[in-house]
This record gives C-alpha cells, structure tokens and sequence, in this order.
C-alpha cells in the first residue's frame, strides 16, 4: 500500500483560474472535471479539490509529477474516483496498482486529498 497526500489553498486556485482562465482548465482537467466543477456555485473550490487529488494520486503511485494532468480523472459522487489513461495508467500497471482509493475535502480556504494506492 503507498499513500499519497496533498493540500492546496483554494485562493491560490482562484488567481490560476483568473489569470489563465480557459488554458489552466483545459491543460489540467478533462472535459468531464470541467463540467463538473463549472456546474457548481463556486468553482474555484472544486478544481482546487481536484487539482489537490492529482497530486495526491501522483505522490501515491511514485511518480509525482511525471504525469500529464488529464491522465488523472477524478470521477464520481458521492465517493470519488480515480480513472488513469495514457503514460500513468502503464505506471500504475507497472508498479502492480491494484485500484486507487480516493478521499477528497474542502473548506473555506483550502482543499486536499488523501490517495491509496493499494497493491
């Protein structure tokens, strides 16, 4: 079993999408993650929960950031999941990744993600 962790301030999320809009969504997030957190009555706070499980689920499979961002979906509700495609799904197959549990949450100033990789 490997763990994965990460925290990001939502703010910081907040100025990524102000600052670069549509490019941030589209080099980060597939279509499916962008409707889902456009959907919603405060955006910023979704992709930051988002954004904070990619990196929790890159920590947990040892590769950090040698993925492309949209090779990590988040999907589902209420219980979050995590679909791999493309380089990271072959990693994740490599290392013998079993499945990926996934818990997310968010307040006020900040979002994060635990990941579990389970062999």
């Amino acid at each position: 079993m490997k763990i994965g962790v990460d925290l990001i301030e939502i703010e910081r999320v907040r100025r990524a999408l102000a600052r670069h809009g549509e490019s941030f969504k589209e080099r980060c997030f597939t279509e499916a993650e962008r409707a889902y957190c456009d959907s919603k009555p405060n955006p910023p706070q979704h992709y930051a929960g988002r954004f904070a499980a990619k990196e929790a689920v890159g920590k947990a499979l040892g590769c950090g950031v040698h993925f492309t961002w949209k090779e990590i979906e988040v999907r589902g509700r209420p219980k979050p999941g995590v679909y791999l495609s493309g380089r990271t799904a072959r990693f994740a197959e490599k290392i013998g990744a079993a499945r990926i549990e996934l818990s997310m949450t968010h307040a006020r100033e900040l979002a994060a993600a635990v990941a579990v990789v389970v062999e």
